[in-house]
Order: C-alpha cells, then sequence, then structure tokens
C-alpha cells in the first residue's frame, strides 16, 4: 500500500509535534514553586504543632508544586507571642496560634475563645465568627493595629480543664493565693477570683511548676498536656470550666504574600482551612480519648471542677467584660455581636439537642455493667 502522505509532509508534521512538544515541556519545568515559612506557636512536640502541620500538608498536596507551606515549631524564628509582629512585618510568611496571644495588643482579641461566650461551645463560636460577623470584626481590629495580617480561624477545641494542681481544690477559697498560669481574658478573671497569674507560653509551663515557681497551670487537652509533661510535675487535674471553653486556633498569612497568589491557590488555601477544621475536631477526640486514659495510668487524679468555682468564674467573667467594655468600644462592639448571635443559635441548640450522658450512662455507666 502506498502511503497517502508524502515525506515532505511528514516530515512537516513531525516538525510541528516537536515544537509543539518543545514549547509544552518548559511550560511545565519553568513552573515556579512559591515557598511560604511559616512558625508555630507550639512545641515540635505537641500535638498543635502537628495540627499546624496538618493544615500545611493539605494545602502542598492540593497546590501540588505550585505551593508550598513549611511550619517550623516555636522558637525557630522568634518568641511565641512575637509570631503576630513577625508575620504583620513579613519576618515570616505565616503563623499558627490561637487570638488570646494577641490579647495584650486589643483585649477585644481575646474574646475568640476565653470566656464563656455566653453559652457557646467552640463550634458554636466559629459559626459566629464566620457567619454572625465575627470574621469582619477581627478584620477590623488587626487593621486598627496596622497590622498587615490575613487571619483564618478553624479548629474548635474541646472544653479545656481548670487546670494541673499539685493539690485538688473543693472551694472558691481554694483558689486564693495561688500561683497560676492563664492566658488572655482568663487571667482577668482568675486574678479576680484571687490567683496569683503569670501568662507563661506553653513550653514554659511544665518546668516553671516543677521548679515551684507557679503551683498550678491550665494548658489545653490531655494530649497536649500528656506529652509536655504535666503528669510528671502534678498529679492532679480538676476537669471543665468556663475560662477556655470555646477556643479555636488561628492561620495567620503576611497579607502581601497572599495577596500575591493566583486565585486558584488562594482558593486552596480557603478549603484547606475547612478541611483542616473538620480533621482537627476528628483527630481531637481520637487522641484526647486515648491520652486521657493513659494519664490515669500514669497515676494522674482527675476532679470535675465544684459547681461552686464554675459560678464564681461566671461572676467574675461579667465583672471583668463590664469593666473591658467601658475601657474599650470594640471589646464591647464584639461582646454585643457575640450576644446576639449566642442568644438564636444557643436556644436552638440547646432544645434540640439530646442528653447524650443519658444514652453513654445507658450503655457503660453503673448500672449496665451489672446486668
Amino acid at each position: 500500500m502506498t502511503d497517502s502522505k508524502s515525506p515532505r509532509r511528514r516530515n512537516l508534521l513531525k516538525g510541528a509535534a516537536v515544537a509543539a512538544g518543545a514549547m509544552s515541556a518548559p511550560m511545565v519545568s519553568m513552573a515556579q514553586t512559591t515557598s511560604l515559612r511559616f512558625q508555630s506557636t507550639w512545641p515540635a512536640k505537641d500535638i498543635f504543632h502537628e495540627y499546624a502541620q496538618d493544615f500545611a500538608k493539605k494545602v502542598n498536596d492540593m497546590a501540588g508544586n505550585r505551593l508550598k507551606i513549611e511550619v517550623l515549631p516555636a522558637g525557630s524564628v522568634v518568641p511565641a507571642f512575637q509570631l503576630l509582629d513577625a508575620v504583620a512585618k513579613g519576618t515570616l510568611d505565616g503563623g499558627h496560634g490561637v487570638v488570646a496571644y494577641w490579647y495584650g495588643k486589643n483585649s477585644a482579641l481575646a474574646l475568640w475563645g476565653s470566656g464563656p461566650g455566653y453559652g457557646m461551645d467552640a463550634n458554636m463560636v466559629l459559626a459566629w465568627h464566620n457567619y454572625g460577623g465575627g470574621k469582619a470584626l477581627i478584620e477590623e481590629i488587626y487593621k486598627s493595629l496596622n497590622l498587615d495580617v490575613a487571619s483564618y480561624l478553624y479548629g474548635p477545641m474541646p472544653t479545656q480543664p481548670l487546670g494541673w494542681f499539685k493539690k485538688p481544690v473543693a472551694r472558691v477559697e481554694d483558689m486564693k493565693g495561688l500561683k497560676f498560669r492563664t492566658v488572655g481574658l482568663a487571667v482577668d478573671v482568675f486574678t479576680d477570683m484571687g490567683t496569683a497569674v503569670n501568662p507563661l507560653p506553653g513550653g514554659e509551663i511544665v518546668p516553671a511548676l516543677d521548679r515551684g515557681l507557679i503551683d498550678a497551670a491550665e494548658f489545653n487537652n490531655a494530649s497536649s498536656d500528656r506529652v509536655l509533661g504535666f503528669p510528671d510535675v502534678a498529679k492532679n487535674c480538676m476537669l471543665q470550666s468556663f475560662h477556655q471553653s470555646g477556643e479555636q486556633f488561628e492561620i495567620l498569612f503576611n497579607k502581601g504574600k497572599l495577596a500575591a497568589l493566583p486565585a486558584d491557590l488562594k482558593s486552596i488555601i480557603d478549603y484547606a482551612v475547612q478541611a483542616a477544621s473538620a480533621d482537627m475536631s476528628w483527630k481531637a477526640i481520637e487522641r484526647n480519648s486515648q491520652d486521657y486514659i493513659e494519664l490515669k495510668k500514669a497515676g494522674v487524679k482527675f476532679y470535675k471542677t465544684p459547681d461552686a468555682i464554675l459560678r464564681a468564674q461566671l461572676a467574675s467573667w461579667d465583672k471583668t467584660i463590664a469593666k473591658k467594655s467601658a475601657e474599650n468600644p470594640m471589646f464591647k462592639k464584639v461582646l454585643d455581636s457575640q450576644k446576639a448571635f449566642a442568644e438564636r443559635a444557643g436556644q436552638w441548640h440547646n432544645d434540640y439537642t439530646v442528653d447524650f450522658k443519658m444514652a453513654y450512662n445507658h450503655y457503660f455507666g453503673p448500672q449496665a455493667k451489672k446486668s
């Protein structure tokens, strides 16, 4: 059979294919990777730093070779409490922490997590942030402080314990005079309750407890508390508290670095935040429940915080927010927004949500074990 294509035609087609390949190959190889250097406010061994890395991995996996976020542990570039300024100035491209750490810049920032949140848990506070006006308010605060950052809140934290004590506390009076570690607006609450507060960053708490510089401390959860070494220096943990019952994490970007990214990479970051938020809440249940068992095996005694102390927290909180609202109009603006959302969402939540403890006791309570 005779080839219908002439030698000249075959050569032209071959040349066109080669040219097309030459044009397309460099486009792939020339695609540059944007590398962003982040730092967390957490020690490398803490599960919180792992959460920061989980977020970065989601972004990196979805972005392919176009964007890479590297997350360093606390202190690698700046101390934990200097992270916000470092991101704003461009010393770091981004970071991972909690809003309460920036309490000293504007007390209103601590309302994202500190206090009882008008009865909202952490996921409801995130609902307020994303759909009830909180996001616009935090942007307004950062702008007023001339901080060139973009903030993403995510990761609803489980209710935090009252803390770790050398001796368990049974009465409000037992709190008075204690040298106590906490952060954010909890500083004001516990100060009003009579404790001497020292707002140490996470990595410094256990050494301070060990040396007797503080008598008691709160941090966050069973997994973090265990790996940071709390059971080595204290054997009593008081569970349940209103001081940090609705906290979440913050992912920070230098605004200029974020703005320079193409639209599709910005979308990847947006959706990675949402995915990381859900993943973090699931991982927290898995790991915290396992580490709770391990802490008990290590001889830690857990006690429910007495209701009298919880009520005292609420009373001290009311005094704290009244004072801060009078001093800071933005503080009151944030509170009013939270309160309006919480009144509506809280009624729905409380009316609709069944008492899961009833079902748990039905299957695992004392009576169930006898049958």
